[in-house]
């Protein structure tokens, strides 16, 4: 009886390891994204301020309702994406890219760092799901390149003059 030869490794992802360890901040992005889902998706009255004030400095009164739904599902949509071990990468991009749209309006708007008056714990929680994102991409970084070409085949050819 003779031993099979080994099955070839996948090449997804070259380096195991660094898929490893991007599950702790990948749970800890979905966790903080979804746990918030429930007051966006509810309309709970906490919600429904912090989402008015940045509508009404936005120029939008009124539409509270569509960005905090709009919000809740884009947070939806990045939470499952950093759970999906080959989808890892872009949804810790779109974390971040939410993550960063949440800090700026916190530091730049009227809603400030601490709108709840509780020692600014949304606005930490934000500023770690941002790092947290941001780790998971410095580990997947050598899956950039793959990416990259990946949408650069999507993109519909140039004709040449």
């Amino acid at each position: 009886m003779t031993a099979s030869p080994a099955a070839p490794r996948d090449s997804w992802p070259p380096y195991p390891w660094p898929r490893r360890l991007s599950w702790f901040p990948a749970i800890w992005i979905a966790w903080e994204l979804l746990y918030y889902e429930q007051f966006k998706l509810t309309g709970h009255p906490g919600s429904v301020h912090l989402f008015t004030i940045l509508a009404d400095w936005l120029g939008t009164p009124g539409g509270e309702k569509p960005f905090r739904l709009f919000v809740a599902i884009i947070e939806i949509i990045a939470s499952v994406l950093v759970l999906i071990p080959r989808t890892r990468l872009p949804g810790a991009l779109f974390s971040l890219g939410i993550m960063s749209g949440a800090i700026f309006f916190h530091v730049v708007s009227p809603l400030g760092i601490d709108p709840y008056e509780d020692g600014g714990v949304l606005f930490k929680e934000a500023c770690v799901t941002w790092a947290a994102s941001l780790l998971i991409i410095w580990l997947l970084r050598a899956e950039i390149p793959v990416w990259i070409d990946r949408a650069w085949s999507l993109a519909p050819m140039r004709r040449h003059a």
